[in-house]
């Protein structure tokens, strides 16, 4: 139980280096009464420790208040906050809102996807990804999002519009984190997406919060940004977890100031909470999926260890065998 409680902590033995991931065959089995709450602390402070390695160092209390009295007084002020991450491309806007049109053509929607080349060559190749697994190439728009079906067309459209908000155009970490987290963003909105009916949560919204969820996380890294020498980042997990929760609330301010749907801005709120809806329980189990693939393809963790065993049901592990070709 101890080393289960320093690794959920993030202490270290003596002597041993706290910057040091330590290998997936030493790591100790969890407890099989560990509450799913401290499974994901747990994969939390091995994500934050895995994601910050290369700028993580001991920091004193007042840069870390510094950091999180940053983001606070960013996410009382939603317009701010918005204005620190790019603006959705007008042209998926207006997809988006045609989609919600139950009477719209799949001619119609090829004609506003025309509107723009870029979206024409992402449609087409999605149809013919390993996904959909397409019996002969498809070559034309309408074609494609026959094939992509309406909820598959919004998918793409969301992942379309939200990647420019990590292209951060920064000297610090936060340029340096940001394809990470875009990575983690888009496995964790496919692997919501696929929890949700189970959970009789909206396919949709469940994909459209993972995509939101890290929003925050980019804004609070620049915040960050200039609080420590050198681009550096406070290595205390605990910090991370503090971080990762105000990153959290940052994201559904930002998310609710763009007029999303109000479940799901109070799903990223929210993910994780016991007793929360149903759209925040396939959020928090999507977004643990999410971290544990990407753990285990950065062979921090390996398949069986215990924070994969006794974090997933069997119907989770094949959702996270699933995530093992997606990428950002």
């Amino acid at each position: 139980m101890k080393k289960w409680l320093n690794r959920l902590t993030g202490t270290t033995p003596e002597g041993a280096d706290a910057n040091t991931t330590t290998p997936a065959q030493a790591r100790p089995e969890a407890e099989a009464d560990t509450p799913a709450a401290s499974l994901d602390a747990a994969i939390d402070a091995e994500w934050y420790r895995w994601l910050t390695a290369s700028a993580a160092v001991p920091a004193p209390a007042a840069a870390e208040d510094l950091i999180l009295d940053r983001i606070g007084g960013v996410a009382s002020d939603p317009t701010a906050a918005a204005g620190l991450v790019p603006r959705l491309p007008e042209v998926v806007i207006q997809l988006l809102s045609s989609l919600d049109d139950e009477g719209a053509s799949n001619a119609e929607l090829a004609r506003q996807v025309a509107q723009d080349v870029v979206l024409v060559a992402e449609v087409i190749r999605e149809a013919n990804s390993a996904y959909y697994r397409p019996i002969t190439p498809v070559k034309n728009a309408e074609a494609a999002i026959m094939m992509l079906g309406q909820t598959g067309l919004r998918m793409l459209l969301a992942r379309i519009a939200f990647r420019p908000l990590v292209n951060i155009q920064t000297d610090g970490f936060a340029s340096r984190a940001a394809p990470r987290i875009w990575d983690q963003s888009v496995k964790c909105a496919l692997a919501a997406s696929l929890m949700a009916p189970g959970l009789t949560a909206g396919v949709f919204e469940s994909y459209l919060a993972g995509l939101m969820q890290n929003v925050g996380l980019i804004v609070s890294l620049r915040l960050a940004d200039g609080a420590l020498p050198y681009g550096r980042i406070p290595a205390s997990t605990d910090f991370g977890a503090r971080l990762l929760t105000a990153s959290r609330a940052l994201s559904s301010g930002i998310a609710t100031h763009w007029a999303f749907p109000a479940d799901v801005c109070a799903a990223i709120r929210h993910a994780g909470d016991p007793g929360e809806a149903v759209l925040a329980q396939a959020l928090a189990q999507g977004d643990r999926i999410a971290k544990l693939r990407m753990l285990i393809d950065a062979q921090v963790l390996d398949e069986d260890d215990a924070l994969v065993t006794d974090g997933l049901t069997s119907f989770q592990r094949r959702c996270l065998g699933k995530l093992a070709n997606i990428e950002g």
